[in-house]
């Protein structure tokens, strides 16, 4: 849980949340719902994606996903957002009630896989034969 010092008689609320909120986290990366994967051709597409700098593998409760490291360009150094009045509609939906400042998403996550290594050994251990088809 993060933990700041607050002046004495401020409450947070969704209203005032972000302005609270250290490195604006949800400003910082791009999710992509995949299907599930399950064969060792889906496994090996993953692999590709997650070769690429700044891309992550994660699954949770509502399935899997591809985690892009990309801060957005409109994010001020302040952490406020530069487009603010004309932000995109998916921006103005994004509800901040339980959001990265309560909590970071990763103590949600049931695998996470930083890096390709680590996706590769889990390959491994799910399909006994991978290292055999892929010499094929």
């Amino acid at each position: 849980m993060t933990t700041i010092s607050l002046p004495t008689g401020i409450r947070i609320t969704p209203e005032n949340k972000c302005g609270f909120c250290k490195g604006s986290k949800c400003c910082t990366y791009v999710t992509q719902h995949l299907p599930t994967p399950r064969s060792m051709d889906d496994f090996d597409l993953l692999l590709w994606q997650i070769a690429h700098r700044g891309v992550s593998l994660y699954k949770d409760s509502d399935g899997w996903f591809l985690l892009f490291e990309a801060p957005c360009t409109h994010l001020k150094a302040n952490g406020a957002c530069g487009i603010y009045e004309n932000r995109p509609q998916i921006c103005r939906d994004h509800s901040n009630d339980y959001c990265e400042f309560d909590a970071p998403a990763e103590e949600s996550f049931d695998l996470f896989f930083p890096d390709y290594e680590a996706l590769l050994a889990y390959c491994r251990k799910r399909f006994k034969g991978w290292d055999r088809r892929r010499r094929a």
